[in-house]
Protein backbone atom coordinates (compact mmCIF):
# COMPACT_ATOMS: atom_id res chain seq x y z
CA UNK A 1 0.00 0.00 0.00
CA UNK A 2 1.64 3.55 -0.92
CA UNK A 3 1.72 5.89 2.05
CA UNK A 4 2.89 8.82 0.04
CA UNK A 5 2.79 12.14 1.20
CA UNK A 6 0.24 14.23 -0.61
CA UNK A 7 0.77 17.55 -2.24
CA UNK A 8 -1.64 19.47 -0.24
CA UNK A 9 -0.38 22.42 2.05
CA UNK A 10 0.22 21.15 5.61
CA UNK A 11 -1.96 22.15 8.49
CA UNK A 12 -3.98 21.09 10.64
CA UNK A 13 -6.72 19.47 9.07
CA UNK A 14 -9.05 16.72 11.48
CA UNK A 15 -10.78 14.46 10.49
CA UNK A 16 -13.77 12.65 12.22
CA UNK A 17 -15.46 9.81 10.87
CA UNK A 18 -18.83 8.97 12.00
CA UNK A 19 -20.94 5.92 11.72
CA UNK A 20 -24.50 6.41 10.88
CA UNK A 21 -27.51 5.33 13.34
CA UNK A 22 -29.28 2.34 14.59
CA UNK A 23 -31.12 0.41 11.85
CA UNK A 24 -33.94 -2.57 12.43
CA UNK A 25 -31.26 -4.52 10.49
CA UNK A 26 -28.77 -3.90 12.79
CA UNK A 27 -31.02 -5.15 15.36
CA UNK A 28 -31.84 -8.32 13.65
CA UNK A 29 -27.85 -8.62 12.53
CA UNK A 30 -28.90 -8.80 8.68
CA UNK A 31 -26.17 -7.57 6.34
CA UNK A 32 -27.15 -4.16 4.83
CA UNK A 33 -24.19 -3.21 2.25
CA UNK A 34 -25.20 -0.98 -0.45
CA UNK A 35 -29.27 -1.97 0.35
CA UNK A 36 -30.94 1.67 0.96
CA UNK A 37 -32.46 0.85 4.99
CA UNK A 38 -33.26 3.85 6.80
CA UNK A 39 -32.80 4.57 10.74
CA UNK A 40 -34.97 3.32 13.04
CA UNK A 41 -36.76 5.30 15.73
CA UNK A 42 -33.15 4.61 17.67
CA UNK A 43 -31.29 5.65 15.60
CA UNK A 44 -32.89 8.68 14.74
CA UNK A 45 -32.55 9.59 18.30
CA UNK A 46 -28.81 8.42 18.68
CA UNK A 47 -28.16 10.61 15.34
CA UNK A 48 -29.36 13.96 17.63
CA UNK A 49 -28.03 13.19 20.38
CA UNK A 50 -24.66 12.89 18.62
CA UNK A 51 -25.30 15.28 16.53
CA UNK A 52 -25.24 17.78 19.19
CA UNK A 53 -22.11 16.64 21.01
CA UNK A 54 -20.49 17.13 17.38
CA UNK A 55 -21.84 20.46 17.01
CA UNK A 56 -19.21 21.47 19.85
CA UNK A 57 -15.98 20.32 17.69
CA UNK A 58 -17.32 22.99 15.56
CA UNK A 59 -17.38 21.32 12.00
CA UNK A 60 -15.51 23.34 9.16
CA UNK A 61 -17.45 21.26 6.21
CA UNK A 62 -20.29 17.94 6.12
CA UNK A 63 -19.55 14.65 3.76
CA UNK A 64 -21.93 11.73 3.79
CA UNK A 65 -22.53 8.24 1.99
CA UNK A 66 -26.03 8.75 -0.10
CA UNK A 67 -27.52 5.69 1.38
CA UNK A 68 -30.43 6.79 3.66
CA UNK A 69 -29.08 5.40 6.98
CA UNK A 70 -25.84 8.04 6.89
CA UNK A 71 -27.40 11.16 5.05
CA UNK A 72 -30.27 11.24 7.30
CA UNK A 73 -27.38 10.72 10.34
CA UNK A 74 -25.36 13.61 8.83
CA UNK A 75 -28.45 15.91 8.36
CA UNK A 76 -28.96 15.94 12.26
CA UNK A 77 -25.80 17.90 12.23
CA UNK A 78 -26.11 19.84 9.49
CA UNK A 79 -29.69 20.95 10.92
CA UNK A 80 -27.74 22.25 13.91
CA UNK A 81 -24.77 24.02 12.57
CA UNK A 82 -26.21 24.92 9.29
CA UNK A 83 -23.73 23.66 7.24
CA UNK A 84 -24.91 21.73 3.84
CA UNK A 85 -24.05 18.01 3.48
CA UNK A 86 -22.55 16.91 0.34
CA UNK A 87 -22.51 13.68 -0.87
CA UNK A 88 -20.25 11.07 -2.22
CA UNK A 89 -20.98 7.31 -3.56
CA UNK A 90 -17.91 6.17 -2.86
CA UNK A 91 -18.77 6.36 1.02
CA UNK A 92 -21.70 4.16 0.66
CA UNK A 93 -21.38 1.15 2.80
CA UNK A 94 -19.26 -2.79 1.13
CA UNK A 95 -21.16 -4.37 -1.36
CA UNK A 96 -22.51 -7.57 0.51
CA UNK A 97 -23.27 -9.60 -3.09
CA UNK A 98 -25.37 -12.60 -1.98
CA UNK A 99 -25.28 -11.84 1.90
CA UNK A 100 -26.92 -8.68 1.58
CA UNK A 101 -30.77 -9.21 3.67
CA UNK A 102 -29.08 -12.12 5.39
CA UNK A 103 -28.63 -12.59 9.12
CA UNK A 104 -25.20 -13.70 10.79
CA UNK A 105 -26.75 -17.18 11.58
CA UNK A 106 -27.78 -17.31 7.90
CA UNK A 107 -24.32 -16.14 6.23
CA UNK A 108 -22.89 -18.76 8.51
CA UNK A 109 -24.51 -21.84 7.60
CA UNK A 110 -25.26 -21.04 3.67
CA UNK A 111 -21.63 -19.58 2.66
CA UNK A 112 -19.42 -21.06 5.52
CA UNK A 113 -16.08 -21.18 3.30
CA UNK A 114 -16.81 -17.43 2.57
CA UNK A 115 -17.66 -16.66 5.63
CA UNK A 116 -14.58 -17.93 6.89
CA UNK A 117 -12.53 -16.10 4.90
CA UNK A 118 -15.45 -13.13 5.19
CA UNK A 119 -15.71 -12.78 1.36
CA UNK A 120 -19.46 -12.29 0.24
CA UNK A 121 -20.00 -13.87 -2.91
CA UNK A 122 -20.49 -11.25 -5.78
CA UNK A 123 -20.25 -8.78 -3.20
CA UNK A 124 -16.50 -6.23 -2.56
CA UNK A 125 -12.79 -7.46 -1.18
CA UNK A 126 -11.89 -5.56 1.90
CA UNK A 127 -9.69 -4.35 -0.06
CA UNK A 128 -11.86 -2.78 -3.14
CA UNK A 129 -13.60 -1.18 -0.30
CA UNK A 130 -10.65 0.12 1.30
CA UNK A 131 -9.08 1.82 -1.83
CA UNK A 132 -12.38 3.55 -2.87
CA UNK A 133 -13.54 4.96 0.57
CA UNK A 134 -9.75 5.77 1.35
CA UNK A 135 -9.81 7.70 -2.12
CA UNK A 136 -12.76 9.32 -1.52
CA UNK A 137 -12.13 10.70 2.13
CA UNK A 138 -8.34 11.83 0.04
CA UNK A 139 -10.74 13.93 -2.34
CA UNK A 140 -12.01 15.42 0.06
CA UNK A 141 -9.14 16.12 2.36
CA UNK A 142 -7.41 17.82 -0.37
CA UNK A 143 -10.51 20.15 -0.44
CA UNK A 144 -9.92 21.50 3.03
CA UNK A 145 -8.51 23.95 4.18
CA UNK A 146 -5.04 24.09 6.89
CA UNK A 147 -7.32 24.01 9.84
CA UNK A 148 -10.24 22.78 8.85
CA UNK A 149 -12.87 19.99 10.45
CA UNK A 150 -14.25 17.51 8.51
CA UNK A 151 -17.28 14.84 9.64
CA UNK A 152 -17.97 12.44 7.00
CA UNK A 153 -21.24 9.83 7.76
CA UNK A 154 -21.06 7.02 6.17
CA UNK A 155 -20.75 3.03 7.36
CA UNK A 156 -19.19 1.13 9.58
CA UNK A 157 -16.97 -1.18 7.20
CA UNK A 158 -16.40 1.37 4.90
CA UNK A 159 -15.17 3.77 7.41
CA UNK A 160 -12.64 1.17 9.15
CA UNK A 161 -11.04 0.19 6.08
CA UNK A 162 -11.22 3.61 4.29
CA UNK A 163 -9.62 4.73 7.71
CA UNK A 164 -6.79 1.93 7.40
CA UNK A 165 -6.08 2.99 3.88
CA UNK A 166 -5.96 6.81 5.19
CA UNK A 167 -3.60 6.19 7.54
CA UNK A 168 -1.26 3.42 5.75
CA UNK A 169 -1.89 0.35 7.72
CA UNK A 170 -0.97 -2.41 6.27
CA UNK A 171 -3.77 -5.27 4.93
CA UNK A 172 -3.05 -8.02 7.26
CA UNK A 173 -3.43 -5.50 10.61
CA UNK A 174 -6.93 -3.96 9.47
CA UNK A 175 -8.42 -6.62 11.10
CA UNK A 176 -6.85 -5.59 14.63
CA UNK A 177 -8.56 -2.00 14.21
CA UNK A 178 -12.48 -2.82 16.40
CA UNK A 179 -15.06 -1.69 14.90
CA UNK A 180 -17.99 1.53 14.85
CA UNK A 181 -20.93 0.98 17.10
CA UNK A 182 -23.87 2.89 16.08
CA UNK A 183 -23.49 6.88 15.98
CA UNK A 184 -20.01 6.51 17.21
CA UNK A 185 -17.08 8.03 15.41
CA UNK A 186 -12.73 7.60 15.16
CA UNK A 187 -11.20 11.53 14.60
CA UNK A 188 -8.06 10.93 12.34
CA UNK A 189 -5.79 13.84 12.99
CA UNK A 190 -2.95 15.55 10.29
CA UNK A 191 0.78 15.57 10.97
CA UNK A 192 3.20 17.59 10.31
CA UNK A 193 4.60 15.45 7.08
CA UNK A 194 1.14 15.33 5.55
CA UNK A 195 0.19 11.84 7.10
CA UNK A 196 -2.53 11.03 9.35
CA UNK A 197 -2.95 9.52 13.04
CA UNK A 198 -5.92 7.92 14.44
CA UNK A 199 -6.07 10.03 17.84
CA UNK A 200 -9.80 8.51 19.08
CA UNK A 201 -11.76 5.63 17.84
CA UNK A 202 -15.03 4.60 18.54
CA UNK A 203 -15.91 7.81 20.57
CA UNK A 204 -18.93 9.02 21.97
CA UNK A 205 -20.18 6.28 24.28
CA UNK A 206 -19.13 3.94 26.74
CA UNK A 207 -18.34 0.63 24.76
CA UNK A 208 -21.34 -0.64 23.07
CA UNK A 209 -21.81 -3.84 20.94
CA UNK A 210 -21.47 -3.13 17.26
CA UNK A 211 -24.17 -4.43 14.90
CA UNK A 212 -23.47 -3.79 11.43
CA UNK A 213 -22.22 -5.72 8.60
CA UNK A 214 -18.44 -5.21 9.50
CA UNK A 215 -16.42 -8.74 10.29
CA UNK A 216 -15.55 -7.55 14.09
CA UNK A 217 -17.62 -8.43 16.97
CA UNK A 218 -20.85 -8.18 14.97
CA UNK A 219 -22.04 -11.84 15.14
CA UNK A 220 -21.81 -12.93 11.94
Amino acid sequence: MSDARPSREPGKRTLLLWRHGQTAWNVERRFQGKTDIPLDDTGVAQAHRAARLLAGLRPTALLASPLRRAADTAQALADITGLPVQYDKDLIERDGGAWEGLTAREIRERYPEEHAAWQPPGGETSAQVAERVGAALGRALDELPPTGRLVVASHGAALRLGMSHLIGLPEETWERLGGLSNCCWSVVTEMRDGGWRLAEHNAGTLPEPVLGDDRTDNGA
